[in-house]
């Protein structure tokens, strides 16, 4: 199990962490801000210059993921994890992977005013002997409270939230051992998605408003938006697969087997294994249909009918592009045949 310490910079999360393995028998104290020390090691630091938080590299979340797996592995019990984590897809991206770990998540969110913040913040000395780097420490944490205003209600929705302006770090790390005992501070609801061990089937289906925008769901373990849809299990067949998915993640019952629209072959890319992607049409949705969307709260955090346009801004690249040429192949009443993303033949 992790207990994952959230907050704002200068939230008191590290000298809280370090009296709850106190409190909790048989835990670890695990920083992934050593992850982020040792990418100067791991990166060119050409990379290290396109990003001003290490937060933004897609191997600092692989490797905290990796390194808490691999850390449990070895000492087992519990691993007490202080990190501002403040996007709610880098937050999908490393719970997710870990649930697919098999690795029980309690998120806790300190939650002191913002005015204790700014005091705490004013008063870091960080490096004793380089007063102009300790001031651009405190200076990035204060631009950072924005963010944690931003993140605020989705931390608060998803995190056990302690007020701990007024406490000790013993005494809120007391709260969090209580919280956790009682079940008040509970495992994170997130789907648990066993990672693939070779090339996988998906098959998505798109769905259209009245006004031809295409349904889009928000998932709680991965970045970024999807369509619905899902990987195939052995022995089905790929249009029913997601008829089953769209059932599963919307409550929408296909009156009718979808068509295929593309095929996709997705490459391999480290850790991924790729594999082949369809698409299917499932229509045009009547009037209402939207009312009856419901969203298995574990897996799925949202949805909306977007445009072309408007999916451009929310879809990873690769799955838009996916899209793109899948509404050309509507359009045309064809089936594309289509290679990372690019048709072919």
């Amino acid at each position: 199990m992790i207990v994952w310490i959230n907050g704002a910079f200068s939230a008191g999360k590290t000298s809280t962490a370090r009296e709850l393995t106190d409190l909790i028998p048989g835990s670890t104290f695990y920083d992934p801000e050593v992850i982020g020390g040792a990418l100067a090691y791991l990166l060119p630091q050409k990379r290290l210059n396109e990003v001003t938080d290490y937060q933004d590299l897609a191997i600092w979340r692989r490797l905290v993921v990796d390194a808490a797996a691999a850390v449990l592995a070895e000492v087992g019990g519990v691993l007490v994890v202080p990190m501002t984590v403040l996007r709610q897809d880098y937050r999908d991206e490393i719970f997710g992977a870990l649930a697919a770990r098999r690795i029980p998540v309690r998120h806790v969110v300190l939650t002191p005013d913002e005015t204790i913040l700014r005091e705490r913040i004013s008063g870091r000395e960080e490096f004793a002997d380089d007063p102009a780097r300790s001031a651009a420490v405190r200076q990035w944490s204060l631009d950072g409270l924005a963010r944690y205003r931003e993140a605020l209600p989705w931390l608060t929705a998803d995190a056990h939230p302690v007020d701990n302006g007024a406490l000790t770090p013993r005494e809120t790390a007391e709260r969090i051992a209580e919280a956790i005992r009682t079940g008040a501070a509970g495992a994170c609801e997130i789907v648990q998605t066993p990672e693939p061990t070779a090339p996988t089937l998906a098959a998505g289906v798109l769905l259209f408003d009245e006004q031809d925008r295409v349904l889009l769901v928000d998932p709680t373990y991965k970045p970024g938006w999807e369509f619905p849809g899902g990987v195939v299990e052995p022995g089905e067949a790929p249009a029913r697969a997601a008829m089953r998915e769209v059932a599963e993640e919307t409550g929408i019952e296909l009156d009718r087997v979808p068509g295929l629209l593309l095929v996709d072959w997705e490459p391999p890319r480290p850790p991924a294994f790729g594999g082949l992607r369809l698409l299917f049409d499932g229509g045009r949705l009547g009037p209402g249909s939207a009312d009856r969307v419901l969203l298995p709260g574990a897996e799925l955090r949202g949805w909306r009918f977007v445009s072309e346009e408007e999916a451009a801004e929310l879809l990873p690249e690769e799955r838009f592009q996916r899209l793109r040429w899948a509404l050309r192949a509507r359009e045309r009443a064809t089936v594309l045949n289509l290679e990372a993303g690019v048709p072919v033949g």
